[in-house]
């Protein structure tokens, strides 16, 4: 009897589903007869599923309740799709909310599930994480003393997360290194400071977005507006998404429209109209067109390709480092109850040219591989400057004796051996600065209307 009102239960509630999404789609049209009906879930695979149903309830070693079951039922739906859509409990539900606006706890990684273990999209700034050496494309195979194999990425995150100040031995497969190998990472609060900002010698900005939240493009538009006010001189910008994971799509439009003069940033699109978007920047550039070197590597995701994506097809940047993540796939959180939601993927982006990033990610413009490079330190050697009694430089220029240069070069050197990507990027800005401003000094003169 239980089985049979089961199955009754769940075949007129799969039509009334299906005659109610026609109806909705179409409010003129008449409800077709039921065997006529598409989108109709076929009657021989409810059965299927309500014997199944029914042998785990009255057969299962333990006793579930039918609620139980149900969201098993609405988990394993979901854990089939793609990687990103999930069912989120309340536990989940929180902390996605929470996480959007820059602040939780946990270890500071980013991760996803790849072929049932763990793996690290990237760590984020300044958190546990990063300061423990955890790298992106890093393998978590045990967390603590239970394996992750079998687990979803759900139950993981919530091994992960715990009190502050508590340790948690992390298992690590990593390529390039034969053996697994642990890492003890201490648990902190996870304040996300979404960007930061330094100047590089002295004429050149370095912006960091490390995730977006949900004012990063306020953010990044305040701190590029205040350095600009108190250093109008910059000759250029770099922009580092490297180990970016994304976040918030409206956030990565704000960015994108910080650098462009107006046009197309990205669009979407899926099976649904409300699916169907496209993004504009708004006209005004805040750099006022300064040259712009945009870093990224295969920890950059989402929100990140999105404005990688949109300042190359735009031609406003030059986007260097390696291959980014190519997750190019748009998930729509949807509320089932007040604490419970799904987030579904509804939808692929594509860049301003038509581009899918999807399982492909953007190429760099110019490919620099992360390396460790180490300058070779020349002999030091007398210069003019050094010389007893020398002629001053004339025109009250600086003179640059040994030691002044050595210091230069120890300054270059380190960033070399740091971050040689850094280093590069920085290299590439000076060139575009230059070029800029012979561009500028052309027109002046032909304004002018000098020979």
């Amino acid at each position: 009897m239980r089985f049979a009102l089961l199955f009754a239960h769940i075949a007129a509630l799969a039509c009334l589903i299906s005659f109610q999404a026609v109806a909705e789609t179409d409010p003129a049209q008449e409800l077709p007869d039921v065997e006529g009906a598409q989108g109709l879930l076929p009657l021989e695979d409810l059965r299927t599923f309500t014997r199944v149903y029914d042998h785990i309830r009255s057969s299962y070693v333990e006793e579930l309740s039918d609620s139980e079951l149900l969201e098993y039922a609405i988990k394993g739906m979901m854990a089939e799709l793609d990687p990103h859509s999930a069912y989120l409990d309340a536990e989940s539900f929180e902390d996605l909310q929470v996480n959007t606006s820059g602040e939780f706890g946990g270890l500071g990684i980013e991760v996803g599930m790849e072929n049932g273990f763990v793996k690290v999209v990237s760590p984020i700034d300044d958190t546990p994480a990063q300061k423990a050496g955890i790298e992106a494309g890093d393998l978590i195979i045990r967390l603590g003393d239970q394996p992750v194999k079998g687990m979803t990425l759900n139950e993981a995150v919530t091994i992960m997360r715990g009190p502050k100040g508590s340790d948690l031995t992390l298992t690590i497969v990593r390529e390039g290194i034969d053996q697994p190998f642990d890492v003890v990472v201490t648990r902190d609060i996870i304040k996300v400071r979404s960007v930061r900002t330094k100047m590089l010698d002295d004429d050149y900005l370095y912006l960091r977005i490390a995730t977006f939240q949900v004012n990063t493009g306020r953010d990044l538009r305040e701190k590029l507006e205040d350095t600009l006010s108190e250093r109008p001189n910059i000759k250029g910008v770099i922009l580092d998404l490297r180990n970016n994971p994304g976040g918030v799509l409206q956030a990565s439009v704000d960015v994108a429209d910080t650098f462009l003069d107006g046009g197309l940033v990205v669009y979407t699109e899926g099976r649904i109209d409300s699916s169907h978007s496209r993004y504009n920047a708004n006209p005004g550039d805040s750099t006022a067109g300064l040259p712009l070197v945009v870093l990224i590597n295969d920890g950059s995701a989402s929100a990140s390709e999105i404005v990688a994506g949109a300042l190359q097809d735009q031609k406003r940047a030059v986007i260097m480092g390696t291959r980014s993540f190519g997750k190019g796939s748009v998930q729509t959180v949807v509320p089932i109850t007040e604490r419970r939601a799904i987030k579904l993927t509804t939808a692929r982006y594509y860049t301003p040219g038509g581009r899918s990033i999807q399982a492909q990610g953007i190429e760099p413009d110019v490919i620099v591989e992360r390396a460790k490079v180490t300058a070779v330190k020349p002999a030091l050697r007398t210069t003019e400057a050094d010389l007893a009694g020398h002629l001053n430089n004339g025109n009250g220029g600086e003179e640059m004796g040994s030691k002044a240069r050595k210091e230069r070069r120890s300054d270059s050197a380190a960033l070399l051996t740091n971050d040689n990507q850094l280093h590069e990027a920085l290299n590439l800005l000076k060139g575009l600065s230059i070029f800029r401003q012979q561009h500028l000094a052309e027109a002046t003169t032909e304004t002018l209307g000098e020979p």
